[in-house]
């Protein structure tokens, strides 16, 4: 089972997207920085209130949304 405990979402806090640890911090912000080639490091680097785990359930959060199930009648 997979464990979503650092993204969460707020209506207040971004407009309801998902963040990291109800910071302003948003999981497609994480997403994008990894798809122009930035590497964990990288990231806490730009932001260092991040951690590691963070980024890792960044992208298991993205993994889950992206799984596709296909329903056959």
């Amino acid at each position: 089972m997979l464990k979503i405990d650092r993204i969460t979402s707020d209506p207040n806090v971004m407009s309801g997207e998902a963040c990291i640890r109800d910071m302003r911090i948003t999981v497609s912000i994480v997403l994008n920085l990894l798809a122009t080639g930035l590497n964990k490091e990288q990231i806490i680097d730009l932001y260092p209130c991040l951690e590691s785990e963070d980024i890792d359930q960044c992208l298991n959060y993205a993994a889950y949304l992206a799984e596709e199930q296909l329903f056959t009648i």
